[in-house]
């Protein structure tokens, strides 16, 4: 189903904001936003966010919405649902898919059964961008005692997948601290050490992005001595083992929600910043915790490669983008 996702709890188009404004995504609530790019087509996915008043978090399942023109988005509806994974009990946490030798793999976390306590990222996979997904193990990819440094259960969540340049696909998780594993070639086994990598203020919802010859970890931060939300910053490094220099904040904080996710695509020669927030009302449910909805903002760089800050606007992308001949040039690789 196309749609241009202005819309209300009825799905009808609203007269309201404009198509691609923020939040993009309006007939239900949504969050942990990852893109993905296949051609001339941008994939968005998703969690689902459907708690009720009182709850803090309800999510069972991933949707898939995608668009050509980052105003009009086809919903797909739901890819995969957290009990999918026969071994795991309950919580449809941020997700990453990437593509690899002509197959989409999946990466979510999850609460994992009593086997192995606490929560456990899987891994699925699908012959089409828009699954449906299938555990591609039938056990966790990762769980919570491979990472015995953390100090809680659910560190070992919030998957970020990429592959370099050398073919070589990494992997990064968490929450507190920081992972960082590279995958074996058939996606579905740690090949090597756990190495973690935690930048300052880490929180989680970190993101691996790669620009010319720079690579990015962007991810929710959260300075506790002075900080109530999150917010978004970012390390670079010369390779993906780093070494990690912090560069600062990236945004502030999401409207009305304490958490903040970061997502980041490169489309039809632009890149995007996906984020969340709490500020979509349907009906009579309002924005809170467990009812976020996904935003998308232009993402600009400096000649340095360092990224220049973002301002969360209702605007989005229908606002004015970066001039050409701004000094991002997005294409250009970085020495």
């Amino acid at each position: 189903m196309a749609f241009a996702v202005a819309a209300g709890s009825s799905g009808q188009p609203s007269a309201g904001p404009a198509p691609g404004s923020n939040p993009i995504i309006r007939d239900r609530f949504t969050a942990d936003p990852a893109p993905l790019v296949i051609g001339d087509r941008l994939y968005l996915y998703v969690g689902h966010d459907e708690a009720d008043d009182g709850e803090m978090f309800n999510m069972r399942e991933w949707l898939a919405y995608s668009t050509t023109d980052m105003r009009h988005w086809t919903a797909h509806g739901a890819i995969m649902r957290a009990t999918d994974f026969r071994w795991a009990i309950r919580d449809a946490w941020a997700s990453q898919v990437i593509e690899r030798n002509g197959r989409f793999w999946f990466y979510a976390a999850v609460e994992h059964d009593a086997t192995h306590p606490g929560k456990a990222i899987g891994v699925a996979v699908s012959d089409s961008p828009t699954g449906p997904f299938v555990d591609a193990r039938g056990s966790a990819l990762i769980t919570n005692e491979m990472t015995p440094r953390g100090t809680h259960s659910w560190e070992d969540i919030d998957p970020t997948v990429l592959t370099d340049v050398d073919g070589t696909t990494w992997i990064a998780w968490g929450n507190r601290n920081c992972y960082l594993a590279r995958l074996k070639p058939n996606m579905t086994e740690i090949d090597g050490p756990i190495m973690e990598i935690t930048p300052r203020h880490f929180e989680e919802g970190p993101w691996l992005y790669r620009r010319g010859s720079l690579y990015y970890l962007v991810y929710a931060s959260l300075d506790r001595s002075t900080q109530r939300d999150e917010h978004v910053s970012y390390a670079t490094a010369p390779a993906i083992t780093g070494p990690w220099t912090y560069r600062g904040e990236l945004t502030g904080s999401a409207r009305d929600s304490f958490t903040i996710h970061p997502g980041i695509a490169d489309f039809r020669g632009r890149t995007y910043l996906f984020l969340h927030n709490a500020a979509l009302t349907i009906g009579s449910q309002h924005g809170a915790l467990g009812r976020r909805s996904v935003t998308v903002e232009y993402l600009a760089f400096n000649p340095d490669g360092t990224m220049r800050p973002v301002v969360q606007t209702d605007a989005g992308v229908t606002g004015r983008p970066h001039a050409t001949g701004d000094a991002d040039t997005h294409r250009g690789d970085i020495r």
